[in-house]
């Protein structure tokens, strides 16, 4: 298992190591002297999209970290000759690592997915948009020359509204009911709300059961499937039930985007964004020459999107699985995001879209700090306007509806509220509670009601 020493526990860590200890203090300490920018968002102006262009590979640093991964992934990685898979990417956890199918029509490969059914019975759980979609071509895969393998199936309701306990235990149910033991598979067929929630009843059935990933959104493929965080969200915040629990593979199959509407892909490709400000500078500014190309659903623009945030994801889950520290800048705009997810229902906006008013809104703080300079800002809020992505909460958010999800936030230690701030140049980041109060009450004025 890769392991890496556990900063203080109000350290700011950035994946480029730089680390700063923050003072314990109050949830919202007090404010300090310092001067704060303002910025008219009104002024900006968008940055010129152009064609796909083959992309820069990954740095050597995120490329040795990559491929530093077990025996065992690589020998399994290996099998993939004469397949559609074009990009395994894999996750070093040591004994528990895994690898990320990536390519065209990988549902119609049984072989990628029966090498990682250990047992006899799979329970596929999916939602009533996809299950029409894809549920018979995935149980085709499971059993096909593999009669021995008996597949179940449960269907949920789709939407972020359902993603909790009640929902939950319709999928415990099935695999009681099913006679599942300790050697079955559960298998996510969905976007991110069907992969929180398989992920959290494969660690808690039976106390843990093999787990596979067939994520179908850009959301899901991007970010949520890999890592291994499940959960439920609870009335009183986003995701505060789950556990950290890895899947034994992703298989990501691009065609699933096809049927993916209009408005899921925006709210994928927020998440995509999140990587090249944080660590992937380079990525960013691919992002904004080929964000037109992205949105038409270009198949090698995409293909090389999912690619190279699966190979970000990675890198920082192998160095940080549990969210010690570096893996908390992967929540870049999430605890704003989280708040809006909270306050203003679950489902009533995409994850995606209040990532991305979450995103400008933690960039505004770092411009106010002094962190980052105007063109950080401007960059930040035109390729998220091209992304048809809100930069701006509803309406219906105050500060003290901010506040009050916020005090509750998952990344609050010892009453002190931490955040993801941009700092220095692009794909520059710090996780910190050290940071001016004042800050934080001008954004949170400026984008919300008194």
């Amino acid at each position: 298992m890769a392991t890496s020493s556990a900063p203080s526990i109000n350290s700011a860590v950035c994946p480029s190591g730089n680390i700063s200890v923050a003072p314990r203090r109050s949830l919202f300490p007090a404010a300090a002297s310092l001067p704060l920018r303002r910025l008219d968002l009104r002024s900006m102006s968008s940055v010129p999209s152009g064609r796909f262009k083959a992309p820069a590979p990954i740095s050597a640093r995120s490329r040795s970290r990559i491929s530093a991964c077990a025996s065992a992934v690589m020998e399994e990685a290996t099998k993939r000759a004469d397949s559609r898979v074009s990009t395994v990417v894999d996750v070093d956890l040591g004994s528990r690592s895994y690898p990320i199918y990536i390519g065209s029509g990988l549902l119609d490969e049984p072989d990628l997915l029966q090498r990682h059914v250990h047992g006899k019975s799979v329970l596929v759980v999916t939602n009533t948009t996809i299950a029409p979609l894809y549920l018979d071509k995935v149980v085709k895969a499971l059993t096909h020359g593999n009669p021995q393998v008996t597949v179940e199936s449960v269907i949920l309701p789709d939407g972020e509204k359902y993603k909790n306990m009640e929902t939950l235990m319709k999928v415990f149910d099935k695999a009681i009911e099913s006679r599942m033991d300790r050697r079955c598979t559960f298998v996510a067929l969905g976007g991110g709300v069907i992969g929180d929630m398989c992920g959290f009843a494969a660690a808690s059935f039976l106390r843990g059961v093999n787990l596979i990933q067939i994520p179908t959104t850009l959301m899901a493929q991007v970010d949520s499937s890999v890592g291994g965080k499940t959960g439920v969200n609870h009335p009183l915040g986003k995701n505060l039930i789950g556990a950290f629990y890895q899947p034994q593979c992703v298989l990501i199959d691009t065609d699933t985007l096809n049927t993916l509407p209009d408005r899921e892909l925006a709210s994928g490709i927020a998440e995509v964004v999140k990587y090249g400000l944080i660590r992937d500078a380079e990525f960013f500014e691919w992002q904004e020459k080929n964000m037109q190309s992205l949105l038409a659903r270009d198949p090698s623009a995409l293909a090389y999107a999912i690619k190279r945030s699966c190979e970000n994801k990675a890198e920082v889950v192998s160095l940080d699985e549990k969210e010690s520290g570096m893996r908390a800048t992967l929540n870049l705009g999430h605890t704003f995001g989280h708040a809006i997810e909270t306050a203003f229902g679950y489902g009533q906006w995409l994850h995606g879209e209040a990532v991305a008013a979450g995103t400008v809104m933690a960039v505004d703080m770092s411009h106010r700090l002094g962190w980052i300079d105007d063109t950080i800002v401007k960059r930040v809020f035109s390729i998220l306007q091209k992304a048809k992505l809100p930069t701006q909460p509803p309406e219906m958010m105050t500060v003290e509806k901010f506040k009050s999800v916020m005090a509750v936030d998952k990344k609050v230690a010892d009453g002190l509220l931490r955040l993801i701030l941009l700092k220095g140049p692009l794909g520059s980041c710090v996780f910190t509670g050290d940071y001016d109060q004042r800050a934080l009450d001008e954004t949170l004025r400026a984008f919300s009601k008194n």
